[in-house]
């Protein structure tokens, strides 16, 4: 049969302990989860604010739709931009202190746009080894040369600037790393490309609204403003709670962007009532300085009593705390066994990680209180102890 490499593809993954499935929650995204009738505390959400559910943004969701509908109708370019789009954009401009500003739908569509958007043959683009899944494809299916730098080595990336004879090149590194938890030398990264006449960009996923003064990302807090950067994207999906994404840099970029990014001209916009919201989130993730507060006690909490009870953690203080394992099925195992005591904490397998760094992703939220990262803490030592 022409198809009959699904089934033993299917079956090695399923060998390797690899095989994925999604399970069906229920009920809203919030500190309780819900499977087959059954909560569990949630250590396994990007909501790292906990907005996901915030009533506010529910009602402005609700007041989007009431003013602009639920669907925008069409592209940007054709009768998608609407009002609500523009403000969001204007805001995002105040609040992050960057020069023009484009919306897309996922982060995955915003990374994809511009690297196909930037990049040809003659040019040459350097990832740090560990970029998200996003930033690698669109890498590999660019016609430019990419290479990668060794996590966070800024003396391996000068040392593949100074053998490339490229004149455009581009260095990407995430702010926040999606499953280390660990955060760029930015601040580095910036001199080393200014050093090399290259174009940086930050991918602030899980670090807008989540570190910086205000919770302007990573790069206010490495110390620089985000207009340094030539290009800054963020995500609305994980720490504002909403979806979607955008791209940020200069006027001319983004006008560029505009005329021949075709992920960006030909998708449909972005719905204004998600749109409206997300300006809310916004607002809530600038303001409201006590959500950081609370969500960096958490986390000190945790790795505290993680070390009190020697459980293994990499070097992350962000909301992202990894606890490697290697070994897929044990990995599989362990976090079945939380399941069973009623905490959902997702096996990260290869090839999301490396081979034979299966991990725990544990991510903490605003939402979370100390005892439930003392049951987590708890739990954890429990079951590392039978496996």
């Amino acid at each position: 049969m022409a198809f009959d490499f699904i089934d033993a593809q299917l079956q090695e993954r399923a060998d390797q302990g690899l095989y994925r499935a999604c399970s069906t929650v229920t009920g809203k995204q919030e500190r309780l989860l819900t499977f087959e009738q059954k909560s569990y505390l949630n250590f396994s959400s990007n909501d790292y604010l906990g907005l996901a559910s915030d009533p506010s943004l529910i009602k402005a969701w609700q007041k989007g739709a009431d003013l602009y509908g639920v669907g925008s109708g069409g592209s940007f370019l054709v009768t998608g931009y609407n009002q609500a789009h523009a403000e969001l954009s204007a805001q995002l401009q105040s609040w992050l202190g960057v020069e023009a500003v484009a919306l897309f739908n996922s982060g995955y569509s915003a990374n994809q746009a511009i690297i196909k958007l930037l990049l040809n043959k003659q040019d040459i683009l350097l990832q740090d080894k560990l970029n998200h899944a996003s930033l690698m494809e669109a890498g590999f299916l660019a016609p430019c040369k990419m290479q990668r730098f060794k996590h966070n080595d800024i003396a391996h990336l000068g040392h593949l600037l100074s053998k490339a004879e490229q004149t455009n090149k581009l260095i990407i590194s995430e702010g926040v790393f999606s499953m280390d938890g660990d955060c760029a030398p930015i601040s580095a990264l910036h001199a080393q490309a200014q050093s090399s006449d290259a174009w940086l960009m930050i991918d602030d996923a899980h670090g807008l609204g989540v570190v910086g003064k205000n919770g302007q990302g990573s790069v206010q807090a490495a110390g620089l403003v985000n207009r340094d950067i030539p290009i800054y994207m963020a995500t609305f999906g994980k720490a504002l709670g909403v979806g979607g994404a955008f791209v940020a840099g200069s006027k001319k970029l983004i006008d560029y962007l505009t005329n021949y990014s075709k992920p960006y001209i030909y998708s449909t916009g972005m719905p204004p009532a998600m749109a409206y919201c997300i300006s809310q989130a916004c607002t809530i993730a600038e303001k409201e300085q006590w959500r950081r507060d609370k969500l960096s006690e958490l986390i000190a909490t945790f790795r505290r009593l993680a070390c009190e009870n020697e459980i293994q953690l990499g070097d992350s203080h962000t909301a992202i705390q990894p606890i490697i394992m290697g070994d897929s099925k044990r990995c599989v195992a362990v976090a079945n066994k939380l399941k069973q005591m009623g905490l959902w904490v997702t096996a990260i397998r290869p090839p999301t990680v490396p081979v034979n760094s299966a991990r725990l992703r544990i991510t903490l939220t605003a939402s979370h209180e100390l005892e439930d990262v003392k049951q987590l803490v708890t739990a954890i030592r429990r079951v590392l102890n039978e496996y």
